[in-house]
């Protein structure tokens, strides 16, 4: 899913897919999970929640979260990304605070929630987004999932350290040039503790990191809208197109056109 830090006033993406590992990451979004096969963790601040089909979860916005597929077999979700906004009267709450367990077991999501994410997801295939009838169904699914949640304030979730000052500096930056030294320093930390957050924190050097919010953000774009590839390519960040289909087929074993031309076949008669 997209995990820029854009901020966003309207718009929602929605897709079905195949479920995969997603590194930390935040933005000022809210995003919706919908397990439709096999399972999925979802982490959200230090914890790790698992799901199974037909489990639901609310990331709120500006809140770390990402997600691990530890099974074999046919791992699928429905993954909603949606502008605050969208959530109406829920948006106050939304921006200060937090479910402190985001996940909804099978057996207490409503139906309604279920409904509400399949018409959700027909509007998306169709290319009919219909802001008034997306934001009438968004606020049926907030209706329907915060009477299930213990709401705690964010900064019980967040926190100042150099984990989350990580995460939020590369949300918000990652679609222009980055290097660990600049960052480093506009953190007022020396690059070396910068250098073993990635290593010791996330199992991967700062390179490799961004590059994965980059292809994330990239991977989104192909499958939601008609932009050229070459226009995503360089709005995602990468400094050249030969980086970005190094990278892009190291991570899919496919080009951005075969993966584009893959997920619109899915929705073919």
């Amino acid at each position: 899913m997209i995990p820029s830090y854009e901020k966003q006033t309207t718009g929602l993406y929605m897709l079905h897919r195949a479920s995969r590992h997603v590194p930390p990451h935040l933005h000022s979004a809210a995003e919706f999970i919908y397990v439709t096969g096999g399972g999925l963790e979802f982490g959200m601040g230090q914890e790790l929640y698992h799901m199974e089909k037909g489990d639901f979860a609310i990331a709120f916005p500006e809140v770390i979260h990402h997600y691990q597929v530890m099974q074999p077999g046919n791992n699928r979700a429905y993954y909603l990304i949606a502008a605050p906004a969208l959530c109406g009267q829920f948006c106050g709450v939304m921006q200060k605070y937090c479910p402190e367990n985001p996940v909804i077991k099978k057996e207490r999501v409503h139906p309604e929630i279920v409904h509400a994410l399949h018409a959700l997801l027909a509007l998306a295939e169709a290319g009919e987004p219909e802001p008034a009838v997306a934001q009438a169904y968004m606020q049926i699914i907030m209706a329907r999932s915060m009477p299930c949640f213990h709401m705690i304030e964010k900064s019980r979730v967040a926190s100042g350290d150099i984990i989350y000052q990580t995460v939020s500096y590369v949300a918000r930056n990652f679609r222009n040039e980055l290097s660990l030294e600049t960052m480093a320093r506009e953190l007022g930390v020396s690059k070396y503790a910068l250098s073993r957050v990635f290593s010791g924190t996330f199992h991967r050097n700062f390179n490799k990191y961004v590059n994965e919010q980059r292809l994330e953000y990239v991977s989104t774009l192909l499958e939601c809208s008609d932009r050229s590839i070459t226009d995503i390519c360089m709005d995602a960040g990468f400094e050249s197109q030969r980086t970005f289909n190094r990278a892009f087929r190291e991570k899919y074993r496919m080009t951005p056109r075969q993966y584009r031309s893959m997920c619109r076949s899915r929705y073919l008669p």
